[in-house]
């Protein structure tokens, strides 16, 4: 068992490695006790907006509530659909079936994980009201092809990018934009274990349309642009001062991140490209990967004896997504039988993703490496 403790996620280490700077920030919140919407939330706003190219970002208080409010902002009424991959995290679907819509699942690209944009057109009815494609596991849905689509049926998009913030994404014509600012309205979480992650919960939206900006703004803020004047129906959803203080400070890092998770990434792919058993992450020629998680397909082996086997070695790993949203008990229909997506069903069955982090040294690397390749010399 290795000697160093392995984590899929060091937020310590992370943490130690700018601790001055971000017990600076946080004590200078403290010290103007200015708590809700202080200096640092307006700072964090324009500072993201600038890294992304982006003419506004609203935060707001989680990435679920991003989703949700930003369907809110674009008007959806009750019965609209919404188009979103069925291999994703439950939160999408989930603001979809609390504002009163109907979650259109569609099939995703075996290769990529993300959404399958050829069937994305099949899934359009007279009723269908915005696409969500998910950015997984930090690489861009294809969006050229989506974007397109969207265009011609007058739909809006809403870019999930809460696992790929700073991935860049290539357009035929030479253009490169950051995912989250192709779409009507980019949404994101900064929860601890994201790439740009803060102390507790946090999340934001962003828009090239400064007129939906303000009514986004609105809506998170009870719906008011004045206060108790209430125009709109709005929720209360803000980023905390503190968390945007940390944010603030560590956006400054967010490409140094991405590089180290890279190399982190890479790493993998030279020790464990020759295993048979092993089918390694894609990566698309039209975007950037980010790695927020190293996701692996198993092939030909149980994925619980090989997940035992790792945890037996100290080496942490994670099934992400096991039961498909169309066979979750929430989101059950009987136009969504087991069996309906086989792609999505096989993934959620095989798919197993390995510790990736800023802070993960080359010890610890060749030490997974080593065992897993160990694992298969001894006929496992």
């Amino acid at each position: 068992m290795s000697s160093v403790k392995i984590q899929m996620v060091d937020l310590q280490s992370q943490y130690l490695r700018i601790k001055s700077e971000i017990d600076e920030a946080i004590q200078q919140v403290l010290d103007s006790t200015a708590f809700i919407q202080g200096p640092a939330v307006k700072l964090f706003s324009e500072s993201l907006a600038t890294y992304l190219n982006s003419k506004a970002v609203v935060p707001c208080a989680n990435g679920t509530d991003a989703l949700q409010i930003a369907l809110m902002a674009l008007g959806c009424k009750p019965g609209d659909e919404v188009i979103l991959p069925v291999h994703t995290y439950v939160a999408t679907a989930e603001v979809i079936a609390l504002l009163g819509l109907t979650p259109v699942f569609t099939e995703v690209d075996e290769n990529t994980f993300n959404i399958d944009v050829k069937q994305i057109e099949s899934k359009i009815t007279d009723r269908t009201f915005a696409i969500v494609p998910v950015h997984l596991y930090g690489q861009c849905a294809d969006m050229e092809p989506l974007l397109e689509i969207a265009r011609r049926k007058n739909i809006y998009v809403i870019e999930d990018v809460a696992q790929a913030l700073g991935a860049v994404y290539s357009f035929s014509d030479g253009r490169k934009l950051k995912a989250g600012t192709m779409g009507t309205i980019g949404c994101t979480s900064f929860f601890p274990s994201k790439n740009l992650g803060c102390f507790g919960d946090g999340g934001a939206i962003f828009t090239q349309d400064v007129l939906l900006a303000e009514k986004i703004r609105m809506i998170a803020n009870h719906g008011q642009r004045i206060k108790y004047h209430h125009d709109i129906i709005g929720v209360n959803s803000r980023l905390d001062t503190i968390q945007a203080a940390i944010l603030n400070v560590k956006l400054n890092y967010l490409d140094d991140y991405a590089k180290r998770r890279n190399a982190v990434a890479d790493y993998y792919d030279r020790e464990l490209g020759s295993l048979s058993f092993l089918e390694l992450p894609v990566r698309a020629k039209n975007s950037t990967h980010v790695f927020h998680q190293y996701t692996l397909k198993l092939k030909g082996i149980s994925r619980e004896d090989f997940k035992s086997y790792l945890e037996s070695n100290g080496i942490p790993s994670m099934i992400y997504y096991p039961v498909p949203l169309h066979l979750q008990k929430a989101y059950q229909r009987p136009e969504y039988p087991e069996g309906k997506f086989i792609i999505t069903e096989r993934l959620s069955q095989s798919v197993i993703s390995l510790p990736i982090h800023t802070e993960m040294t080359e010890v610890q690397l060749s030490y997974i490496c080593n065992s897993i390749k160990a694992y298969s010399e001894n006929g496992k």
